[in-house]
């Protein structure tokens, strides 16, 4: 009798040690990094956010997150990729265009996770030199969507080009002109196409990004430009609920981080300005 319980007591040990060594009990079995690695996905335009995000993909790589960039070329495809879950997050757009998407949209629960940098928006030309060459009846194209195109005329009123009805702001639209002294005719086009027009109008007010992939250099190129105070943050979007996912958390540590300020003022010199 005892034998047999020896034998019992015997077998249970041995099979509690086997269970231990196969990791049957959910124990770590190592000393090292044990994050699972992951793939994040992100949505953004060319220049400057996907040469951005390329930078840091070393830095989120020693993170066990994989980031893959998905380049786009416009402003609504960014945010309904993120929306149906195809991207993880998007990188392309500032706090004013996104609010003023999800009003139209407001199915779509889409959040600002962080602020990165400003593109000062610029006026260009393949015709004059100077903001003192216009002459009376240019032509001029700006953003066809809203909270671009305000911007693109809050621009102009601050060179004193034109003047708005009081208060409007950046929901401002061509029929906010009350006084046009130089008489612009004024065409709005859709932002990424901007850059195509200059051959046809006498300047164009262009965002940052869509000017840069057209090798337009807004500090040497620009007519005139929106300066350093410009509230039009470029933000880092994502699904309502992901703010706080660990690898978002890093995305956005890398892109505030110490590297990637000396990387924005060293590649950009000043067209491009950190806002953390």
């Amino acid at each position: 009798m005892n034998l047999k319980k020896g034998l019992i007591a015997a077998f249970g040990l041995a099979a509690s040690i086997l269970l231990t060594a196969c990791g049957g009990g959910g124990q770590q079995t190592g000393g090292g990094d044990t994050q699972k690695e992951v793939t994040l996905k992100i949505g953004a335009t060319p220049v400057p956010h996907a040469e951005m995000l390329e930078d840091i993909k070393s830095d989120l790589k020693e993170k066990n997150i994989t980031l893959e960039i998905v380049e786009f070329n416009d402003y609504v495809q960014p945010n309904i990729a993120l929306n149906d879950k195809e991207l993880d997050a998007n990188f392309f757009q500032h706090e004013p265009y996104l609010k003023d998407f999800i009003n139209e949209h407001k199915e779509m629960k889409i959040v600002n996770a962080a602020g990165v940098h400003v593109e000062p928006m610029g006026a260009y030309s393949n015709k004059i030199k100077s903001i003192e060459e216009i002459s009376d009846g240019a032509k001029v194209s700006i953003p066809n969507d809203p909270t671009n195109g305000g911007r693109a005329l809050l621009l102009l009123q601050r060179e004193n080009l034109l003047k708005l009805k009081d208060g409007v702001g950046e929901t401002a639209t061509v029929n906010d002109i009350v006084e046009n002294p130089k008489n612009l005719v004024i065409t709005e086009v859709e932002a990424a196409q901007l850059p195509r027009t200059l051959d046809d109008v006498d300047f164009s007010i262009i965002n940052t990004n869509f000017a840069m992939n057209a090798d337009l250099n807004p500090v040497k190129d620009a007519l005139f430009m929106e300066d350093k105070t410009s509230p039009y943050v470029n933000i880092v979007v994502v699904r309502e609920g992901d703010e706080n996912r660990a690898e978002i958390k890093e995305l956005i540590n890398a892109l505030h981080s110490d590297k990637m300020k000396k990387f924005i003022e060293e590649k950009y010199k000043g067209a491009i300005v950190p806002a953390f």
